[in-house]
């Protein structure tokens, strides 16, 4: 069965190793964390503000976390830099240009653009941009979305411990 799994394998001629495929219970453990993660971060926004797609890109995080915690779009510098940044650039277009196509569109190609130039290329922050530039509605919600995002940068320290933890008890076995 371990061979017909391919969803984490690089595609044909990367140089790229593969993340260490799990037995199917610690490749469901593994998932649990990002699941009650944004759960987590979903309860907290529907307390806290009604802004629920301004956080949609986070959900997309936690699951390229459990995909492989160890992948440099994971680490904590590249998330955290690229969320910020692309909350701040679409919340700027917001204020600048209001909500629409101009906003979302510049949004994203400036947050594709800064992505490349600083290293931190994180595909879901390309998400957060545009929502931010579409509903921002004022600045708090930008406060809110680094109070999510936080927690998803424990799930990134949980995920590397948990890993590890999984691959050091399936060695002993």
């Amino acid at each position: 069965m371990e061979e017909e799994r391919e969803s984490l394998k690089p595609i044909e001629g990367a140089s790229r190793s593969a993340r260490s495929r799990l037995p199917l219970k610690g490749e469901l453990l593994l998932a649990v964390a990002p699941t009650l993660t944004v759960l987590i971060v979903f309860g907290l926004v529907e307390v806290l503000s009604r802004q629920r797609l301004l956080f949609a890109s986070l959900a997309s995080s936690a699951f390229l976390i459990y995909l492989d915690p160890q992948h440099g779009t994971n680490s904590i510098r590249t998330l955290a830099f690229s969320q910020v940044m692309a909350a701040s650039i679409g919340l700027v277009m917001y204020l600048l240009l209001g909500p629409g196509y101009a906003s979302g569109g510049l949004a994203m190609v400036v947050t594709i653009v800064l992505m490349i130039v600083f290293d931190v290329v994180h595909p879901p922050a390309v998400a957060t941009s545009i929502s931010f530039a579409f509903r921002a509605g004022n600045e708090s919600n930008l406060l809110l979305f680094v109070m999510a995002l936080s927690i998803i940068v424990l799930l990134v320290l949980l995920q590397r411990g948990l890993m590890w933890l999984l691959t050091r008890l399936q060695k002993k076995r």
